[in-house]
C-alpha cells in the first residue's frame, strides 16, 4: 500500500515518471527500507530544495507507523537514463 502510494506521488512530481522503480525490502520484523530509482536529472527535483519535498514525503509515510507499526526507511536513487 505504501510503495503504491509513494509510486504515484513521485510520478507526478518527476519530469521522466517512466523511469521511475521502487523497491520495498524488509530488513526486520517492524522495518522496511523503501528504495525509490528515478533518472539522474530528477534527484534534484524529488528531494527538493533543503530536502523539503522528500522530507514531506518521510513525514506522510511516518504516520502510516500509527496504523501498521512498521517504521519506513526512504532512500532516494539515480539510475542511469535509458
Amino acid at each position: 500500500m505504501i510503495e503504491k502510494f509513494v509510486e504515484s506521488y513521485v510520478c507526478k512530481i518527476v519530469s521522466v515518471p517512466s523511469a521511475v522503480q521502487i523497491e520495498s525490502k524488509k530488513l526486520e520484523a517492524d522495518f522496511i527500507q523503501i528504495t525509490i530509482y528515478v533518472s539522474s536529472q530528477d534527484t534534484g527535483r524529488l528531494i527538493g530544495k533543503d530536502g523539503k519535498m522528500i522530507g514531506a514525503i518521510k513525514t506522510f509515510i511516518s504516520a502510516c507507523k500509527a496504523k501498521n507499526g512498521c517504521s519506513y526507511k526512504i532512500t532516494v536513487k539515480a539510475i542511469d537514463d535509458v
